[in-house]
Parts: C-alpha cells; structure tokens; sequence
C-alpha cells in the first residue's frame, strides 16, 4: 500500500512541476531507467535539459501542494495520465510543447476516440448558437466526440449539442479541475464527465488566469482531427485556436456569415488564410474523409416537429428580416405593416422558435 501511495505521489509531484513538457517529461523518466516514480527523484534530472523552474521545483517540492493534491484526487475519483501512459491522447502526444500531464474527469477512452474541436464567440447570435447545437448533433452521430473549452457562448452550445444526442464531448479547461469555470456551468460540466471527459493541464486550485486559455486553445486543438469555428470576431480568442490546429498540421474550417455581422469577420478572416468553407456538417465529414452512416443522414433530416406553415403575412415579415437582425422600425418600413400588427408577429415567432429577440430592441432569424 505504502508504494502505491508511494507512485501517486511521484505523479502528482511530475504533474505540477512548473514548465515541464511530454520531451522533458519522457527524457526524466528514461533517465530514471522506465519509472515515473524514479523521475520524480532530483537524481534523474542531473543529465536532462529542463526549465530553471522545473529543476527548482524537483529539488525542493512543494509538499503542502502535494498533499492537498492527492487528497483532492482520492475525493474527487480523478486521474492524472502521464504522457508516456497508454491512455495518453495520441493526436495530442504528436504535437510540439504538449502537456507533460493531464487531469481527467470522465472516460479516458473518450481521449483516445477521434475528435472535432468546434469553438467560437462567446457572444454569438441566436443563429449561430443554434448552427452550433445542429452541428455538435450531427458530428456525435456520424461518431466524432464534439471537443471544446466549456466557455459561454459557442462552446456550451457544441456541448448541449452533443449531449442531446447522447454523444461523446470533451471539455478542456482552464482552470484546475477542482473548480468549473465559468461557475454557471456546474451542471453541463457534471453531464460532460458523465458522457466524456473533463480534461486539464492545471493542477488543483489553479485560477481562471488570461494566459491559461491560449495554452488550453492549444490542447484543445491538438486532441483534434480538426477545428471547427461556427462564430468569431476579428480578434477572437478562436482564431488563436484555428492557428494553433493550423500549425498542429490539422484542418481548419469555418463557417462564413453575413458581412455585416462583427462574429462573422474572423471567420471571413480564417476563410481568406485557406480554412476550408462550412456549409453543412457533412463538408466537414467529407474532408475528414469519415463516411457517413445512412442512419445519421435520416436522423439529420428527419424533423417531426416541424413548425405549422405560416400565414402570408407571417411569410412577408420573415422575408423582409432575411438573415440580418433588424428593429421593428425597419420591419414596418420594408412590410408597411402596422407597427402593432409586427411587435404581435414577432412574439408569435419568437414563440415557435423562428426568431429571437436580441440586444437594442433587434430580431434575428434562426435558422
């Protein structure tokens, strides 16, 4: 028992070594003759390159920390996978500067299936928030897990899109895993773990930080066959993932918008730089090279809700939205209706779904 202990201790210790990457980590453990246990050891580190603040911490470790981790690990039922661990993610393992260790929450298996990343704005339009969910769905059913950050907006909505097919979806976060950031999504993150994993680079008690999310950007990009941005602005915190999984070696696509819309310039930007044009889920499947099963096209097609044909009127006034949010004022100068008669229609509409009521007294058209 005591050398169990002994060798959870030692990968709790080489988890949160400060600036130690999967070559350091690798090089420690061949140093220290194939035992993880031995690389946590300040003798193994003798003859290996490592950062200043990773021999440091080797040396003198922080004791309190380590206890408070393994006592987090033991309640919380998380593992911790070494990059030399057969449960390591492969994709992730094949890029440069990749982790050195992983906390999981959920199914290591789950890391190991083939992944699309899907990220964008954090405030997206009602379209793009539903473009997400209709996306997430169709991908977890031709079998991809949806991965993403667990942020608000288009990453939440990949999740809930996965997971209202009962999905695979990968979350990577920002923060230890002792802590779900942002604090609202305590419950999509407790689904998450239940129908994937909940993954992490940061050990325990590490806070929701700015330079943490362009590191955890690159994990998420690099678990990934590809990445998908549904919506970003021109200095999206998305587009420094679609460079990442661009510099990985994996595809990049995106999906374009109306030239008007500020979350439609970066992907506009992306498809300029050579991401490939989204249209629909399956010209995502298509440059995958992943087939399609029969049942998935049924399922993406069938539609056994679909809402009551409208009235002409009804018909007049989605026409004249289009596909750009506009107020009630426009509406009633392009239909010359009644401004009554078009604050009426548009509850109805909003009520069956057909648009949402946005920001500055605008409607939008979903899709």
């Amino acid at each position: 028992m005591l050398a169990r202990m002994d060798a959870i201790r030692a990968r709790a210790l080489l988890a949160r070594v400060p600036g130690l990457n999967a070559e350091h980590l690798r090089a420690l453990i061949a140093a220290a003759g194939g035992e993880p246990a031995g690389a946590a050891q300040p003798r193994a580190a003798r003859d290996v390159q490592l950062p200043p603040g990773a021999r440091s911490f080797l040396s003198r470790p922080d004791e309190p920390a380590l206890d408070a981790d393994l006592a987090w690990l033991a309640a919380s039922g998380a593992r911790i996978i070494l990059c030399t661990d057969p449960d390591y993610p492969p994709l992730l393992g094949e890029t440069a500067g990749a982790p050195a260790a992983l906390y999981l929450l959920g199914s290591a298996p789950a890391l190991a299936s083939p992944q699309l990343a899907m990220v964008g704005s954090r405030n997206p339009t009602p379209s793009g928030v539903t473009t997400a969910r209709a996306f997430a769905a169709w991908f977890a059913r031709a079998g991809l897990t949806v991965t993403s950050g667990l942020a608000v907006g288009i990453d939440a909505a990949s999740h809930e899109g996965a997971l209202s097919v009962e999905g695979l979806t990968v979350a990577v976060c920002g923060t230890g895993l002792d802590r779900v950031y942002p604090q609202q999504h305590e419950g999509l993150a407790a689904r998450i773990r239940v129908r994937g994993a909940l993954l992490s680079e940061f050990p325990p008690r590490t806070a929701p930080l700015r330079q943490h999310f362009p590191r955890r950007n690159r994990i998420i990009s690099g678990l990934s066959l590809g990445t998908l941005v549904v919506e970003a602005a021109r200095h999206s915190g998305s587009l420094i993932t679609a460079r990442l999984a661009a510099e990985q070696g994996r595809e990049v696509f995106a999906i374009p918008g109306s030239i008007h819309s500020p979350v439609s310039r970066g992907c506009h930007q992306l498809i300029r730089d050579g991401a490939k044009l989204v249209e629909e889920a399956a010209d995502v499947l298509a440059e995958l090279r992943i087939s399609v099963p029969k049942e998935t096209l049924t399922g993406a097609r069938s539609d056994p809700q679909k809402p009551p044909a409208l009235d002409k009127e009804y018909e007049m006034l989605l026409d004249a939205l289009g596909f750009e949010p506009a107020t009630i004022d426009v509406l009633v100068a392009r239909t010359r209706l009644a401004p009554e008669s078009v604050a009426s229609m548009l509850l109805i509409l909003e009520l069956q779904g057909r648009v949402a009521a946005l920001p500055g007294g605008r409607y939008g058209r979903l899709p």
